[in-house]
C-alpha cells in the first residue's frame, strides 16, 4: 500500500511514498484542507461550498465541487477520498497527518507523570510545526479551523515552557521564547514566562522592560491593562522575590483539586440500554484530535437531561480535570442565557477569578478555550434554545466532551452528533414506574398497562404518575387511573411540576403562526395530518403551512412518523385540545368545515375509473372550498388508507359543527376504496352512522345514498333480505326525488342482489331496466355493477355470447380510462365465461388469470385478488399441479374471510373440494363440500347450495349410489328453479 503523508502544520503539502504530490489548483487545495482539518468525519457539502466560494456560490457549484474531488482522487491513492450523501471525508491513518501526530504527542505529554518524557513529547510535537496551520490558504472557513490548531500549538508551547523552566533551563529557551512572544504578543502567559526566564537568567532590567512592552501592547491593541497574574509577577521581580509564577508542579507536589459541578444523576435511570451503548461509542472516540460533541434533542419531558447526566456518569473518569454544568434556560420561565453570561458561569466554575474574566463575549471565548485546552473537561450545556446560543461555547481542543440538550433540533451546529430522543418502550416505562412506585405495578398488570398508555411513554409523565403513587401508599394503580379519568394531562402533576406546564413553556416560545396551528390541532378529529390539513385549519397557504409544520417538528411539539405526515403525542394532543377551547365558536366552525371539505375531496380523489362518475354526480351541488389543497395530495389512495381510522370522528365533527351533510357524503366518497379493499366493517359502521345522521337531518338524499351502500355491506355478508330492504329504500327515495342517474345505479345494485339470490331471470330484467334508466339520465356509461351483474346473470343462464359481449365492452372502456380495477375484473370474468363454453386454452386462461391477480394486488383490491387466486387454483388443478392449486385455494379462502364475503367463502370451499376430488382425496373433498353446503344454506345461496350438493353426490357415487341419486335429485330441483344449464348434466347423471 502507498505511504501517504499530509502536512497542515504550516503550508499544506502531500507526499506519496516520499514523493511530493502536486495539488496546485486553489479550489482543490481548499477542499483538501477542509477535509484534513476535519479528519475523522464527513464534511458537509454546505461547509465545503462556503469554504471554496463563500456566500455567493455559482449555480453549477455541485458540478464544480465534484470536479475538484475528482482531481483530488486522481492525485491521491485509491479509496482515500470518501463519498457520503451528506458530503465528503478523507481516510487518514495514525501517522499520516501531522496534526493528528501532534495531538497525540501533546496528549502523551500531558498525561504522563514523567517530566523528562513530557518535555521530549512536547519537543517532538512542536517540531512538526513549520508555520501557521495551512498558512498559504486564505479561505475564511479554512482560516477559522486552522486558528483552532494554532491555538493548540501556542498552548503546547506554554505548557512546554513551564516544564523547561521547572527543569532550570531558563537560559536555553530564552531565544525561542522571545520568538514565540513576537509571534503571539497578546498572550499574557507567554509574556509572564519570558519575564520569568529573563529574571532567572539574571536579566532583571530586561524582564521589567518586557512588562512595559506588554502593557503598551495590550493598551494599544485591546485598551486594557495586564492581568492580575502578570502584574503580580512584575511586583515580585521589582521586589527581587523568587519568581515562581508559571512553573510546572513537580512530582510529589499537590495537584489542584478536580472541579465537579454536575448535578446529581437519578438513581432510577431505566431502559434505553441500546441507545446508551451506542452513544457511549459515539462520544468516546479513539482519536483525540477533535473534541466530542453530542446534541440530544427531544420533546418536553422526554428525559434529555437525565440521559445526558447518565452518559456523563459513564465517562466521567475520562475527563478527570473538570465536570461543568450550565442551564441555558432555553425553555424555561426565564429568558435564555446569553452566551457571554453562560461563559461567566462556566469560567467561575473553573476557578477563574472575576477580575480575569473579560467583559465582552470575544474575550470570554478566548479565555474559555484557553482554559479548556489545558484540561480534560466534560461540560453539559442543558436546555439550549438555539444553535447560535451554544456555537461559541463548544470546546475546540481535543480531550473535551460537550453534551448539549435541547427541546429543539439544532441543525446549525456543524461537526456534532445529534440524537433525537425517542419515548420509552412499554416495558421500559413499566420498569421505571416500578422503580418509583414499588411492586404494586405488578399486582395490577392491566391497570399498570393502562397507566403507562395514558403516559404515552413520556418519562416525565411516568415519573409524576409514579411519584403520586409513591406518596399514596394506600392507593392501588387502578385508583390513580380512575382519578386521571379520560384526560390524563391535568392529573400528571406533583407540587409545582406538571406535564402541562412543561408543554406550556415550549408552546410559549413558538412563533405566532406555529402557536395558531398547534392550537387548532386540538380541533382536528384525526391523529395524523399533513400540510394540506394544516393549511385548511389555519387558512395559511400550503407553502406557509409546510413551513409552520417544520417549526413544530423542530420544537418537538410534533413528530413525523413518515415523510410529510405529522402526529401529536397523546398528551400533547390533550394540551392542544385545551388550547383550542380558547378559540371563538365561529373560528372553530370555520376550521373544522375547511378540514371536512378537504378530507371529502381527498376521499373523492381515491375513487378511480368508471366509479368516479357516480361520486362526482353525487357531489355536484357541493363545490370544493379550496381546490388548490386537493391538488397537493399526490397519492389520495395512500392518504385515505392512512386517514381511515379518523373517518368516524370526522363524521361526528360534521354533526357537532352544524354540517351534517358531510356525515353522509364522506363515507360515500370513501366507499369505493373501503369496499374493494375489504374494509367491510368500516363500510358498515360509517354508513350506519351516516344513515342515522341523514334521517335526523331530514335529508332524503342522504338517506337514499346511504341506504344504497348499506345494501352493499349486507350483500357481501349474504344477508340478501336486509340488502334488498335497503335497496328498496334507496329506489323509493331516488324515484320520488326524480334522480334518474342515481336510480339507475340503485336498480343495477338490486340486480346484483337478485343474481346472488339465484334469481337470474329477474336479475336480467332489473339490470336491463337500469340500463334504460341510465339512458334516460343521459349517462354515456352505465354503472359497472349493472354491467357486471347483467353479464353474470347471462352467464348463469348459459347465454355466453351476450355475457362476453358485455365484458368486452367493459374491457374497451377500462383500457380507455386506464381503470386497473375494471381491467382486473374483466380479465377474470372473461376467463370464467370462456372456460365454461370451452373457448379458451389452459395456457391463455392462466395468462389472463395471472394478469388479473397482478392488477388486483397492485391496486389493493382484496375481493378481486381472492377471485383471481381461486381461478388460478382451478387452473393449476386442471393441469395436475395439485400442490400449487391447494396453496392458492387456501389463500383465496383466507382473503375472502378477512373481508367477510360469505358468498365467496361458499364458492371457494366448493371449488377447493373439486380440486381435492380431482386429486383423489374423497374424504377431504367431502368435508369441504359439506362446509360449503352448510354456509350456502345458512346464507340463502341457492346456486352454491346446488353445486355443493352435486359435489357431495360425486363423492358418494362410488360407495353409495342411493345417496348420490338423492343428492343429485335435490340439486336438480334447485338448478331447474334457477333455469341454469347445470340442470342438464345432473339430469343426465340421474338417467344412468
Amino acid at each position: 500500500m502507498a505511504e501517504v503523508r499530509y502536512t497542515i502544520l504550516g503550508p499544506l503539502s502531500v507526499t506519496v511514498d516520499g514523493e511530493p504530490v502536486a495539488v496546485t489548483a486553489g479550489r482543490d487545495r481548499v477542499v483538501l484542507a477542509m477535509l484534513l482539518l476535519n479528519a475523522g468525519r464527513i464534511v458537509g457539502l454546505s461547509e465545503i461550498t462556503d469554504a471554496v466560494w463563500g456566500a455567493d456560490p455559482p449555480p453549477t457549484v455541485r458540478g464544480q465541487l465534484q470536479t475538484c474531488v475528482s482531481r483530488l482522487r486522481r492525485a491521491l491513492p485509491p479509496g482515500v477520498i470518501m463519498t457520503d450523501p451528506a458530503g465528503y471525508g478523507i481516510k487518514v491513518g495514525p501517522e499520516d497527518l501531522d496534526a493528528a501526530v501532534f495531538a497525540r504527542l501533546v496528549e502523551q505529554a500531558r498525561s504522563t507523570g514523567d517530566v523528562a518524557a513530557a518535555r521530549s513529547a512536547y519537543r517532538k510535537g512542536l517540531g512538526l510545526w513549520k508555520g501557521p496551520a495551512c498558512a498559504e490558504i486564505d479561505a475564511i472557513a479554512v482560516r477559522h479551523a486552522a486558528a483552532a490548531l494554532d491555538e493548540k500549538r501556542v498552548l503546547a508551547v506554554e505548557d512546554w515552557v513551564d516544564l523547561e523552566l521547572a527543569a532550570g533551563r531558563a537560559r536555553e529557551i530564552l531565544g525561542e521564547l522571545s520568538e514565540q512572544v513576537q509571534r503571539f504578543p497578546l498572550r499574557e502567559r507567554l509574556r509572564g514566562q519570558l519575564m520569568t526566564a529573563m529574571h532567572r537568567a539574571g536579566r532583571q532590567a530586561d524582564a521589567l522592560a518586557e512588562f512595559r512592552r506588554a502593557r503598551e501592547t495590550l493598551a494599544e491593541e485591546l485598551g486594557i491593562e495586564p492581568g492580575q497574574e502578570l502584574q503580580e509577577l512584575h511586583r515580585q521581580i521589582l521586589a527581587g522575590e523568587p519568581a515562581v509564577t508559571g512553573e510546572a508542579q513537580t512530582a510529589g507536589e499537590a495537584q489542584p483539586a478536580p472541579i465537579r459541578c454536575l448535578p446529581r444523576t437519578v438513581r432510577d435511570f431505566t431502559g434505553r440500554g441500546d441507545l446508551v451503548a451506542r452513544l457511549l461509542k459515539e462520544i468516546c472516540p479513539d482519536e483525540p484530535l477533535s473534541p466530542a460533541v453530542l446534541v440530544i434533542d427531544g420533546m418536553a419531558g422526554s428525559g434529555k437531561t437525565t440521559l445526558a447526566l447518565h452518559l456523563a456518569s459513564h465517562v466521567a473518569d475520562r475527563y478527570p480535570d473538570a465536570h461543568l454544568f450550565v442551564d441555558l434556560h432555553g425553555h424555561s420561565e426565564q429568558e435564555p442565557i446569553q452566551p457571554a453570561d453562560a461563559l461567566l458561569v462556566l469560567l467561575r466554575q473553573l476557578g477563574v477569578s472575576a477580575e480575569a474574566i473579560p467583559p465582552d463575549l470575544v474575550g470570554r471565548v478566548g479565555v474559555w478555550r484557553t482554559e479548556l485546552a489545558r484540561r480534560r473537561t466534560l461540560v453539559v450545556f442543558d436546555n439550549a434554545a438555539s444553535s447560535a446560543q451554544v456555537a461559541d461555547l463548544l470546546p475546540t481542543a481535543g480531550g473535551s466532551l460537550a453534551l448539549v440538550t435541547s427541546r429543539r433540533r439544532l441543525p446549525g451546529l456543524d461537526g456534532v452528533h445529534s440524537e433525537s430522543l425517542p419515548l420509552l418502550e412499554v416495558d421500559e416505562a413499566v420498569r421505571l414506574l416500578e422503580r418509583i412506585a414499588g411492586d404494586r405495578v405488578h399486582v395490577e398488570p392491566e391497570a399498570t398497562a393502562e397507566l403507562v398508555r395514558r403516559c404515552g411513554g413520556l418519562p416525565l409523565a411516568v415519573r409524576l404518575a409514579g411519584a403520586r403513587l409513591a406518596h399514596r401508599p394506600r392507593w392501588q394503580v387502578a385508583d390513580l387511573v380512575h382519578r386521571l379519568g379520560g384526560a390524563a394531562l391535568a392529573g400528571l402533576a406533583v407540587e409545582n411540576r406538571s406535564v402541562a406546564s412543561t408543554f406550556a413553556l415550549s408552546y410559549g416560545q413558538l412563533g405566532e403562526r406555529a402557536q395558531g396551528l398547534f392550537q387548532r390541532f386540538g380541533l382536528y378529529p384525526g391523529d395524523l395530518l399533513d400540510a394540506p390539513v394544516a393549511a385548511a385549519l389555519t387558512g395559511l397557504s400550503l407553502a406557509d403551512a409546510q413551513e409552520v409544520l417544520e417549526e413544530l417538528l423542530d420544537a418537538h411539539l410534533a413528530e413525523e412518523p413518515e415523510p410529510g405526515v405529522v402526529r401529536l403525542h397523546d398528551l400533547l394532543r390533550e394540551f392542544a385540545v385545551t388550547l383550542a377551547g380558547g378559540l371563538d365558536e365561529q373560528e372553530r366552525r370555520r376550521a373544522v368545515l375547511e378540514v371536512l371539505d378537504l378530507e371529502l375531496r381527498a376521499a373523492v380523489a381515491s375513487t378511480t375509473g368508471t366509479y368516479r362518475h357516480s361520486v362526482d354526480r353525487a357531489l355536484r351541488d357541493l363545490p370544493p372550498r379550496r381546490p388548490e389543497l386537493q391538488s397537493a395530495i399526490t397519492d389520495p389512495v395512500a392518504r385515505l388508507e392512512r386517514q381511515r381510522p379518523a373517518l368516524a370522528a370526522l363524521q361526528q365533527a360534521a354533526v357537532d359543527t352544524g354540517h351534517p351533510e358531510y356525515g353522509w357524503y364522506l363515507p360515500r366518497a370513501a366507499w369505493y376504496l373501503l369496499f374493494y379493499r375489504g374494509y367491510t366493517g368500516d363500510v358498515a359502521s360509517l354508513h350506519e352512522r351516516a344513515f342515522a345522521i341523514a334521517e335526523q337531518a331530514g335529508s332524503r338524499t342522504g338517506v337514499a345514498m346511504t341506504a344504497n351502500y348499506l345494501a352493499s355491506v349486507h350483500f357481501r355478508l349474504a344477508d340478501h333480505t336486509r340488502a334488498r330492504e335497503y335497496m328498496q329504500i334507496a329506489i323509493r327515495n331516488w324515484t320520488e326525488l326524480g334522480e334518474k342517474d342515481a336510480l339507475a345505479v340503485a336498480l343495477g345494485n338490486l340486480a346484483a342482489i337478485h343474481e346472488a339470490s339465484g334469481r337470474f331471470t329477474e336479475a336480467v330484467e332489473t339490470a336491463r331496466e337500469a340500463l334504460r334508466m341510465s339512458g334516460f339520465a343521459g349517462r354515456d356509461t352505465p354503472s359497472a355493477a349493472t354491467l357486471i351483474y347483467l353479464a353474470t346473470a347471462y352467464g348463469r343462464l348459459g347465454r355466453y355470447p351476450e355475457a362476453l359481449a358485455i365484458h368486452r365492452r367493459r374491457l374497451m372502456s377500462a383500457v380507455q380510462h386506464r381503470d386497473v380495477h375494471q381491467l382486473a375484473s374483466c380479465f377474470f370474468l372473461i376467463v370464467q365465461l370462456r372456460r365454461r363454453n370451452g373457448s379458451i386454452s389452459p395456457e391463455m386462461a392462466r395468462r389472463y388469470a395471472t394478469a388479473a391477480l397482478r392488477l388486483s394486488v397492485q391496486g389493493g383490491f382484496a375481493s378481486l385478488e381472492a377471485d383471481a387466486r381461486n381461478q388460478l387454483a382451478q387452473l393449476h388443478a386442471e393441469a395436475g399441479r395439485t400442490a400449487e392449486a391447494v396453496a392458492e385455494h387456501r389463500r383465496a379462502i383466507e382473503t375472502a374471510g378477512n373481508f367477510g364475503d360469505r358468498r365467496y367463502e361458499c364458492e371457494f370451499l366448493r371449488d377447493f373440494g373439486t380440486t381435492l376430488l380431482r386429486a383423489g382425496d374423497v374424504p377431504g373433498a367431502r368435508e369441504l363440500y359439506q362446509r360449503s353446503l352448510s354456509q350456502a344454506r345458512r346464507h340463502g345461496l341457492p346456486f352454491c347450495t346446488a353445486q355443493a350438493l352435486s359435489g357431495l353426490a360425486e363423492c358418494a357415487e362410488s360407495t353409495d349410489a342411493g345417496e348420490a341419486r338423492r343428492l343429485w335429485s335435490e340439486a336438480l330441483v334447485l338448478f331447474e328453479e334457477m333455469g341454469v344449464p347445470e340442470r342438464f348434466e345432473v339430469a343426465r347423471r340421474l338417467e344412468r
